[in-house]
Parts: C-alpha cells; sequence; structure tokens
C-alpha cells in the first residue's frame, strides 16, 4: 500500500507548528502581553489554533503514518492549511470548513480502524474524533469559539484516554475497569454535548467526568507501574501521572465554574488542563512519536526532564498568578509556559542530532577476555 514518504510528511508537521507559535503568542496577548500585531490579532482564535490546526494536525498525521496509504493525509494537511489559512486573515468559513474536512478524515479513519479492530479503546478513539468534527461544527453554526471548547477538550481527553485504555491489557485483569471506562467518557460526552445548548448543566456534567477520568486514569493506567522502571519508560511514566493530577486539577476549577469565558477560575480551567494535562502526554510519547512519524531516532536522555519540570512550575506560577488575583505574576507564568515549549523543542532538535550520530566505536579489549564496556549507556527499554 503506498504511503506518504517520511520526508514528504514534514511540511505537515511545520504547518502545525506555525500555528502552536502564533497561538502562543496569541495566548500571550491575552494576558496582556505585548507580542507581535500578527498575533494580537488572533487572540480571540487560540483556542482553534492550538486545538484545531495544532493538535488537530499532529494526531491526524499520527493516525495517518498508522493507518497507511495516501487518504488519511488530507486531514493533517486541512488542519494545518486551516491554521495558515486563519493566520493569513482568509475567510473564516474557509478555515472552519477545512478543520471539518480534517475532522472528518480523523473520525473516517477512527471508523476503518473500529471495522479492523472492534475493541473499546479503537471506538474511543473514533468516539474522540467525533467530538472534534461536533465542536467544529458547533463553531461554525455559532460562530463562537467559547461554545465548541468543551467538545475540543473532549476530543483530546477521550483520544489520549483511550489510547492509555489499550496499554491496560498488560496489566492483571481487573473487571471494573471497563465499565467505569464507559461510564465516565459517557458523563464527559455527555457534558461537552449538552454544553451547546445548556451551558451551565452542560459545563458541570463535563466537569464531573474529566474529574472522574482523571481519577480512573490515576487507578488502572499501567503508568503507575512504570514510575518504578528506568530509562524512557520511567520518564513517560512520570510525565503521565504529573498529567492525570493536572487534569484532576483543571476538572476541579471547572466544577468552580471555570469553563465560562469571564470566570476568574477560566484561565486555570483551561492551562491546566490543555498544558498541564495535554502536554505531559506530548512531552512524554515525543521520543515514540517522532521517530515513528518522521523516521529519525531520539535516545533518551536525562535531559528530558528540564522541559517537564519547567512545564510544571511555570504552570504552578501561572495558577498562583490566577488565584491570588495577580495578573502580573499570571503573565510571567503564561511567558514561562512559552519559554518551556521553546525549551522541549529545543531538546528534541538536540536529541534528533545525537540519534542520527554514528555509535561510538568500541575499543579493543586490551587483554583477551577483559569484556569491553560501551561508550554509550543503555537507555532504558521503551515502554508506553
Amino acid at each position: 500500500m503506498s504511503t506518504l514518504p517520511p520526508l514528504a510528511r514534514v511540511p505537515l508537521l511545520v504547518l502545525g507548528l506555525l500555528s502552536l507559535l502564533t497561538g502562543v503568542f496569541a495566548g500571550l496577548a491575552r494576558l496582556g502581553v505585548e507580542v507581535p500585531a500578527l498575533a494580537a490579532v488572533h487572540a480571540g482564535n487560540h483556542a482553534a489554533l492550538m486545538i484545531c490546526a495544532f493538535f488537530g494536525t499532529v494526531i491526524s498525521l499520527e493516525r495517518a503514518v498508522a493507518l497507511g496509504g495516501l487518504w488519511p493525509y488530507a486531514g493533517p494537511a486541512a488542519a494545518g492549511t486551516g491554521g495558515v489559512l486563519l493566520l493569513a486573515g482568509g475567510p473564516l468559513v474557509a478555515a472552519q470548513l477545512l478543520f471539518l474536512l480534517a475532522a472528518a478524515t480523523l473520525f473516517g479513519g477512527g471508523v476503518v480502524v473500529v471495522r479492523r479492530q472492534l475493541a473499546l479503546f479503537t471506538v474511543m478513539l473514533a468516539v474522540g474524533a467525533a467530538c472534534w468534527l461536533l465542536g467544529s461544527l458547533v463553531w461554525w453554526n455559532t460562530g463562537k469559539v467559547h461554545a465548541a471548547v468543551p467538545l475540543w477538550l473532549a476530543f483530546l481527553v477521550l483520544t489520549i484516554a483511550g489510547e492509555r485504555l489499550e496499554l491496560t491489557r498488560f496489566l492483571p485483569a481487573r473487571p471494573s475497569a471497563a465499565p467505569s471506562f464507559v461510564a465516565v467518557s459517557a458523563l464527559i460526552l455527555a457534558g461537552a454535548v449538552l454544553a451547546a445548548w445548556e451551558e451551565d448543566l452542560g459545563h458541570g456534567l463535563f466537569a464531573a467526568g474529566v474529574l472522574a477520568m482523571a481519577a480512573w486514569l490515576l487507578t488502572f493506567d499501567i503508568a503507575r507501574h512504570n514510575a518504578r522502571q528506568q530509562g524512557l519508560t520511567r520518564f513517560i511514566a512520570v510525565c503521565l501521572l504529573s498529567g492525570y493530577v493536572w487534569l484532576a486539577f483543571g476538572a476541579l476549577a471547572a466544577l468552580g465554574g471555570g469553563l465560562a469565558p469571564a470566570h476568574p477560575l477560566h484561565d486555570i480551567t483551561m492551562h491546566a488542563i490543555a498544558l498541564g494535562f495535554v502536554f505531559s502526554m506530548v512531552f512524554g510519547h515525543a521520543a515514540i512519536i517522532f521517530p515513528a512519524v518522521l523516521k529519525v531516532k531520539i535516545p533518551y536522555h536525562p535531559a528530558f526532564y528540564v522541559p517537564l519540570a519547567l512545564l510544571h512550575a511555570s504552570l504552578a506560577l501561572r495558577v498562583a498568578g490566577s488565584l491570588l488575583e495577580l495578573p502580573a505574576l499570571r503573565s510571567w507564568g503564561g511567558i514561562a509556559n512559552a519559554l518551556t515549549l521553546a525549551v522541549f523543542i529545543a531538546t528534541m532538535v538536540v536529541s534528533v542530532i545525537r540519534g542520527g550520530r554514528p555509535p561510538a566505536r568500541r575499543r579493543r579489549n586490551p587483554v583477551p577476555g577483559t569484556p569491553v564496556r560501551s561508550a554509550v549507556k543503555p537507555s532504558g527499554n521503551p515502554a508506553p
């Protein structure tokens, strides 16, 4: 089956990164930070740039690689192009239609996977894509980004949770895991859909579902076991577990009314979930996803913990600024968030360069029978 070669996937990733860059600056503009005019004018499109244009591109690209063939790449191409069109000041409806096409393609890919392998986790991945599609339809119909946010967040939360669910098969069977997962996911989905018509009730149900999902992940995910391992396996587990704590924190803020755009807890709710939870997942899985998508090597290094620590520290600073009603402190936290993403990208680039170097040559044994120590220490067994 023909597919897009790795080098041809790079432009699609670049389109997503352009939206990430502008979306980050647009977010800073919302905090009152002086940013380039191009980013400032898109402050109102911050959520669309980050979720539809960036995460939509990256998730669709990863799924296209896994599916094989050429048609799934219409998803990341449409999402990335929609982001660029939004940045260029093109017709809003055209960008919205491109995001709808991207979401529909991802959903179509999810249906194909379900037909190949009918399982709860494959169904949940398709449901997650459907949330992106429904949220984009709500945005297109109402013209209000905030009306689509619960469904867009459901897209991210259910997609990640569905992928984690797949890995519970490596643990001893626990009869309550699957039924409770279905119940929690149904609560998230019901709240996200209802929020488009009955905002207060929908937000409350959605927040309760997200809090329950955080508890489910902390209870059932294999990350609790992998945290006792070494190398990349342990790093991923630390990313996951810390992300689940932020997910619970964001859900608590949402229960306090934080999903409403003008609420004092809104910034905490959105960024505890989208930064603390989602980007913790990105940081943890980058060393697996990028090699699969771009066919590059990213060897594990303890320096991976640096951007992770900066992410949590900068987000804690931002949250403190909101809780203490100190706008300057919140702004500094937002700036530190942006710098953290830059450090993460730089860390990945350096790791790719390291991965591309030829392995160090082994020294000759000075005495026959004397073992030779490798110049490169093992990094640990990669694991989900």
